[in-house]
């Protein structure tokens, strides 16, 4: 059962990022309310304020993709690393299209990859390049956001599938709140040289931590939450959990300060294309798993490349509780559960990935589990734990 009737969720961490990055190429003069305590946030503040030469990003891939694009805009050069894990995430395409526009960029140790150290941008040599669309839209997004600062912007062609496009559109909205045109016709988008204005901007709560309580609600026998500081109309492509688990035995009903989650009955089998919002992949397939509802997954290509191959971490742990995630053709994935209740404490494999602990831990409505290494939250939700536990009156 859960107790709680209100939840105040940690702001996002995807706008703020976005904010900071766009506050700072605008001159820091706007009023940012409502920033993420999330460590990847934090970070970020952190390492625009540092004059250091050497930045160090952790393990926040958002951080490391945004920043790698805003150096090319500094006064020195600047190398760019992380942990163990960052250093195998790859960053060549942006790379490859920063050199493009003009940029020198290096590899320290391995091509494509951190650590790697960004030159000032001397003279922009093109402004219309060609980016694939389908591997991170933080490449995308971290391109956007520098047009406007470049002496002869930008044009973006986008190749091939346009994943996450709701994070690209993300993207441009907060720009435009910053005094920013840019068009988007077809898979083209143009942002001519401008400059950014300012623009007092409050973060929204996180629909990616929303997603982990409907999750709870979901798979608990008696729920009903409040989550404080979400809305109807948001920037955030992860609102697309409210007509997933709509399917999945969740209602939602917005009030002016968030929504209400409600258990209803669901559905049998589900379709469900994340090409648009992968970050809540972990989270479906768990409930999808728990609650034997028949699911077919489609733009999961994107979970390989992130905190660790998600794809790999799902099968391995779902299949501890006797659930399968299983490729039928490909990139169509299936889940196939005989799951039941067991009377044995089943320990949760995190990876180093906060989406794993956190996707995994409704399933404590069901069984005993533990969560191995239950820090790796404060990348994105610090405060999850602390809201568990209030919840359900661990």
């Amino acid at each position: 059962m859960i107790k709680s009737s209100e939840v105040q969720l940690e702001a996002s961490k995807s706008e703020s990022n976005r904010a900071l990055i766009i506050n700072a190429l605008s001159g820091g003069e706007s009023g940012l309310k409502n920033l993420s305590n999330a460590r990847d946030t934090q970070t970020m503040l952190r390492l625009l304020a540092s004059e250091e030469d050497i930045l160090d990003v952790l393990d926040a891939g958002t951080t490391m993709r945004f920043l790698t694009a805003y150096s090319i805009l500094g006064d020195k050069p600047r190398i760019l690393t992380g942990t163990e894990r960052m250093q195998q995430r790859p960053i060549k395409i942006l790379a490859k299209a920063l050199k493009q526009i003009g940029a020198k960029i290096k590899f320290l140790e391995n091509d494509g990859f951190p650590p790697l150290k960004v030159h000032p941008l001397v003279e922009q040599k093109k402004n219309l390049i060609s980016i694939k669309g389908d591997v991170s839209s933080q490449y995308i997004s971290a391109l956007l956001m520098i047009a406007p600062c470049l002496p002869n912007g930008l044009t973006l062609e986008l190749k091939g599938k346009v994943g996450s496009r709701p994070y690209i559109q993300m993207t441009l909205d907060m720009m435009r709140l910053f005094g920013i045109d840019a068009s988007w016709t077809n898979k083209t988008i143009e942002i001519k040289a401008q400059q950014y204005g300012s623009y007092d901007y409050v973060v929204e709560s996180d629909w990616s931590g929303a997603s982990y309580w409907y999750s709870f609600v979901a798979l608990a026998d008696q729920a009903k939450v409040k989550l404080l500081g979400l809305r109807q109309k948001s920037l955030q492509g992860d609102i697309a959990i409210v007509r997933i688990m709509n399917q999945l035995g969740v209602m939602s009903t917005f009030e002016e300060d968030g929504v209400i989650l409600e258990k209803i009955p669901h559905g049998n089998s589900v379709e469900i294309d994340f090409s648009d919002c992968p970050d809540l992949a972990q989270t479906v397939a768990v409930v999808c798993g728990v609650k034997r509802i028949e699911s077919r997954f489609t733009g999961l290509e994107s979970l390989r490349i992130k905190e660790t191959d998600r794809i790999k971490a799902l099968k391995r742990e779902l299949k501890k509780f006797s659930i399968k995630l299983k490729e039928t053709e490909e990139g169509v994935w299936e889940v196939k559960s005989k799951f039941e209740p067991g009377q044995d404490t089943v320990s949760v494999h995190t990876y180093e990935d906060h989406r794993m602990a956190m996707a995994f831990a409704p399933l404590c409505t069901q069984q005993e589990i533990i969560i191995e290494d239950p820090s790796v939250v404060n990348k994105s939700y610090p405060s999850f734990w602390d809201h568990v536990s209030e919840a359900i009156g661990a």
